[in-house]
């Protein structure tokens, strides 16, 4: 069965700023995004990242999603992850959630849901050689004060074939 693949804002936004949003597209085809996570991204505030984003929903490589579901609700969750945890539920396929919050990525897990954060889309973009080093993403991100600790980077690292076990 095929299946749907939903982003958060964060890998959204931290994949733009990396040149990394065409590698969402080669890696699951399109991504689909609930309405609450495009109104985060676009805040039509001229922030990093909102050109790249703009591009790839015109080009339909980032497709949003036209119901908003409003149940179950997750008062603990902010409305991104929320709307996306809400949209996997509803749709009839499984569901891949592309997230980075910890406790919006647990929420999901309970709910019975497939989760990857950017590390592991780092990762795969590296194995399928989409990118030559995901080290070198790694340290532009730290640059960027994208926060991600130090054992999320070497799991990462090691997916990527690019540290021992």
């Amino acid at each position: 069965m095929a299946r749907i693949v939903l982003a958060d804002a964060s890998p959204l936004i931290v994949l733009a700023r990396v040149d990394g949003l065409s590698w969402l597209e080669r890696l699951f085809g399109p991504v689909h995004v609930p309405r609450a996570v495009r109104d985060e991204v676009l805040p039509r505030q001229d922030r990093a990242g909102e050109p790249q984003i703009r591009e790839a929903i015109a080009r339909k490589a980032l497709m949003v999603l036209r119901s908003d579901w409003r149940t179950p609700q997750f008062p603990h969750l902010g409305e991104g992850e929320a709307a996306c945890i809400r949209a996997a539920a509803r749709l009839a396929k499984p569901a891949l959630l592309l997230m980075d919050d910890r406790i919006g990525r647990a929420t999901a897990v309970e709910h019975g849901l497939e989760v990857a954060g950017t590390a592991a889309i780092i990762a795969m973009a590296k194995r399928q050689r989409m990118i030559p080093s995901a080290a070198a993403v790694f340290e532009r991100l730290l640059q960027m004060d994208f926060r991600i600790s130090a054992e999320i980077i070497s799991a990462a690292l090691e997916m990527a074939g690019e540290r021992k076990p």
